[in-house]
């Protein structure tokens, strides 16, 4: 059974990385949309087709348009993907209609929610769900009402399926867990103290609430989440909480939108973000086949080794991969001013690698997050057991780094067999060939214990050479004896992570932190 859930996970991932966040969100809404208009076509849907086709275009073009003047006038390129799921999302929660005057409330949510992405912003990054704060906008206003009407028994059929996808590709599924127990077992208990049976309550709350929608595609906004997945829990426990309970303060109603906007806010008050911009220094090659383009940031970058940072690269004709990218940053927090990434650099190229590639020196960059819990135990007594395959040394190489420059100042004082690192360090590292062995001559220098794994020596005194490919359970309990008392970290592709974990578990380590690179 673990191996057919391997294996289902790994094409899952592989599904999903064909496409960023932002394009697979908008795939995925349009689906929905068109699902709702087969419903309204087949009489299963309250609402006309012809009322869903006016809402639907009310909201896009408006969101689009009014992207486009905020970029005329704050001199940015628009994001398309951006201003379609913001119009997209006000589709599913105003109620369909062809009159006028209604149409143009949705086109004044539209506005409200694009104008707060430049507007109601902190250092270059917003703080509020725009689709929520425009919502909210038009009840505080009194000008219209969202009614979340996605929350009907058939959408479910598309519904469910979407918003898992995007939790999985996101990570986010426990966030969304902590969110749907907090919420549903409060409107859950309403119903059943109003004597209401369980089965009809539970049946309630899956049809009928808009819980799914709210936590897929609300909820999980990357730009306004915390960084850390404590945080993030947090956060969501207090939105459930919110979402469920029927408070008002005067005139005004809690709504799921209101519930989403005060996480937004206390989500900034647990970690501030500030907008990233970086100047390219230098580009330099790492491999036949990988890149690592150095920085220097224009502010301070605050962020901990073995986080990823998104970078926003705006383009002209963008293919499904989208404008935005993530990868891990590769330098040591303790040298504020350089930040690198490293990424594989192999043809056919994105048409967002091919524009990041081709930038000279000098040119400025922007970013919108740091982010991720790809973080070593702060205890230095805590030995390391890291497994990186191909491009997946990246954040490990933060973290060597980050260890290396505080033990320059003797900062780490725990005893250790890690070299100049002042920490116990085995490091197995796989790659297609002893050239595609990244920062081999700075590992080399570390003194750290590897085991190379290439399909032929590398040769490099100290290191212990496996053979090709990731060693299994047995050569890895061989090798590693120690496994069990080791806190394990596995980076690479999806299929090399599954691999390396199981090999890790049946070596005895019992905690295993991934990092799955999709579609990287």
């Amino acid at each position: 059974m673990s191996l057919s859930l391997s294996a289902a996970s790994r094409r899952l991932d592989a599904f999903a990385g064909r496409w960023t966040m932002y394009r697979l969100t908008t795939l995925l809404l349009l689906a929905m949309t068109a699902w709702s208009f087969v419903l309204s076509a087949a009489g299963q849907l309250f609402y006309a087709p012809a009322e869903l086709a006016a809402t639907a275009a009310t909201a896009v073009v408006s969101a689009l348009v009014a992207s486009r003047v905020m970029g005329l006038l704050f001199r940015t390129r628009p994001q398309t993907d951006s201003s379609v799921i913001t119009g997209l999302l006000l589709y599913f929660l105003f109620w369909p209609t062809t009159e006028g005057s209604q149409l143009l409330t949705v086109a004044l949510a539209a506005g409200a929610a694009t104008a707060s992405k430049y507007l109601l912003v902190w250092h270059g990054r917003h703080i509020f769900n725009p689709a929520a704060f425009g919502a909210a906008v038009l009840a505080v206003t009194g000008l219209n009402s969202a009614v979340w009407w996605v929350a009907a028994p058939l959408m479910l059929v598309v519904v469910l399926p979407a918003a898992a996808l995007i939790l999985y590709r996101n990570r986010l599924l426990p966030m969304a867990g902590v969110f749907l127990l907090a919420s549903g077992a409060i409107i859950v208990a309403r119903f059943l103290s109003g004597g209401e049976p369980l089965t009809t309550a539970l049946a309630t709350l899956i049809a009928s609430y808009p819980v799914l929608f709210f936590a897929g595609f609300m909820l999980s906004e990357p730009l306004t989440l915390p960084p850390r997945r404590v945080q993030r829990l947090l956060e969501a426990a207090v939105v459930g909480v919110l979402f469920a309970v029927p408070l008002n303060l005067g005139p005004v109603y809690m709504s799921p939108e209101l519930a989403l906007l005060i996480g937004n806010l206390l989500a900034f008050a647990l970690a501030p973000r500030a907008g990233i911009r970086l100047r390219l220094r230098e580009n330099r090659a790492l491999t036949p086949t990988a890149r690592e383009l150095v920085f220097e940031p224009l502010r301070p970058l605050t962020f901990r080794p073995g986080q990823y940072m998104e970078l926003s690269l705006p383009h002209a004709s963008p293919d499904a991969r989208g404008v935005r990218r993530i990868f891990s940053l590769t330098t040591a927090p303790e040298k504020p001013d350089t930040v690198a990434v490293g990424l594989r650099a192999t043809e056919p190229y994105s048409s967002f690698k091919s524009t990041l590639l081709k930038l000279k020196p000098g040119a400025v960059v922007s970013g919108t997050t740091v982010a991720g819990d790809f973080l070593l135990p702060r205890d230095p007594g805590v030995p390391l057991l890291l497994i990186a395959s191909g491009v997946g040394i990246t954040p490990f190489m933060s973290q060597l780094r980050s260890l290396a420059a505080r033990g320059s100042t003797g900062e780490s004082t725990g005893e250790s067999t890690g070299g100049s690192l002042g920490r116990d360090v085995v490091l197995v590292y796989a790659a297609s060939s002893v050239e595609e062995l990244a920062y081999a001559a700075e590992l080399h220098g570390m003194g750290i214990r590897v085991l190379v794994c290439t399909p032929t020596d590398p040769k490099i005194s100290g290191w212990t050479w496996l053979g090709p490919g990731l060693p299994g359970a047995q050569a890895l309990a061989q090798e590693v004896p120690d496994a069990a008392r080791r806190a394990a970290y596995v980076s690479g592709s999806p299929s090399a992570v599954a691999v390396a974990r199981a090999a890790v578990r049946g070596a005895g380590a019992r905690s295993v932190k991934t990092d799955a690179f999709l579609g990287y």
